[in-house]
């Protein structure tokens, strides 16, 4: 971008996340690491010479800066719609754009973990910061797109080193494996299947593996998103075509798919039942909306855990969350001021 042009540039978002659309639209859009290089350079092509992708279970937003920040947000949806042959019209219909100092705030949010499904998601700022790497390694970010990330990082670092925010989720994901524990004992005897890629039900899953689980399969509906989750865990993966005969062989299912499409169904959890002679199967589901059919609790020996039940559960220990993420939003509200006061200067 030329300098002059450079220094007009305005910050825009363009996207979704969970917040304006389904869990389907996302998984759709959902663009794996080794392909955003490519995504970006088209971007690039079309004249958006200041872009970052971010695309997680969370969100596939694009965050820019540009003279003309609607037109550039136009172009990011039909690039983000071309990719992965998403009709133009369902993505907007979805979409989060923002301009100027909403989308500044919504990126600190972002780094911040304020703007995740569950608020103090440890891995979000790790994610921002591997999507502006790669747009760095592109020849992406200058100028106005690399001051606003770093002043987001400062703002992340503050709300993480000066509020407890970051401590609910790991509080719920322990609540599951304490309740692993109390149901099969040690976690290494313990055979796991994790259906989906929901960023909750994967922190659940780390935080089994870190208490001693071995045996984790993954599954998704899209082959590449269950290969890509098991690298991150360590694990195995299989198909999701096998879930019938998979679910017999498993002591704990985390469900992690969403989209309402009730994929634990009753059926299937009483025939594995069955064929474990009434082996108990512990069914976290940490989707939203729910992956479990509601008939499944009425199961002997199936023990059904949601998210809600996990808050429940956690509640004692997630007192003061509330006023923690207060804080922390204060703190982020305070760093939006500082950068835009200093673009200004």
């Amino acid at each position: 971008m030329p300098e002059d042009r450079a220094q007009t540039a305005r910050p825009f978002v363009a996207g979704v996340n969970h917040r304006t659309s389904s869990l389907g639209l996302r998984d759709q859009l959902f663009i794996e690491d080794e392909a955003v290089p490519s995504v970006l350079a088209v971007l690039r092509e079309k004249g958006l010479d200041e872009a970052v992708l971010l695309s997680t279970c969370d969100r596939v937003e694009v965050v820019g800066a540009h003279p003309d920040p609607q037109a550039a947000a136009e172009t990011a949806l039909a690039v983000l719609a071309d990719q992965v042959q998403v009709p133009l019209a369902d993505l907007k219909a979805q979409a989060n754009v923002l301009f100027d100092e909403p989308a500044v705030l919504h990126l600190f949010n972002i780094a911040a973990s304020l703007a995740s499904l569950v608020i103090g998601e440890p891995q979000v700022l790790g994610q921002v910061k591997a999507g502006h790497r790669m747009a760095r390694e592109g020849g992406m970010p200058t100028g106005v797109l690399e001051s606003l990330f770093q002043a987001a990082y400062v703002a992340a670092k503050r709300v993480r080193t000066e509020t407890g925010v970051g401590e609910g989720p790991v509080s719920i994901a322990a609540v599951a494996t304490m309740l692993v524990g109390d149901l099969h004992g040690d976690l290494g005897k313990v055979s796991a299947l994790l259906i989906g890629a929901g960023d909750m039900g994967e922190m659940v899953a780390e935080d089994m593996i870190g208490e001693g689980l071995t045996n984790l399969t993954v599954i998704h509906p899209r082959e590449r998103r269950a290969r890509r989750t098991a690298k991150v865990l360590g694990c195995t993966c299989d198909s999701f075509e096998n879930l019938d005969a998979l679910v017999p062989k498993t002591d704990v299912i985390i469900a992690a798919l969403g989209g309402g499409g009730r994929i634990v169904g009753k059926d299937l959890v009483a025939a594995a039942l069955k064929a474990r002679r009434r082996r108990p199967i512990l069914v976290v589901d940490t989707a939203v909306p729910g992956d479990v059919d509601p008939a499944v609790h009425d199961l002997d020996d199936a023990y059904v855990y949601d998210f809600g039940d996990l808050e429940r559960i956690a509640m004692e220990g997630l007192v003061g969350r509330g006023t923690e993420a207060e804080a922390a939003q204060r703190i982020v509200d305070e760093e939006v001021r500082a950068y835009l006061s200093g673009r200004r200067e």
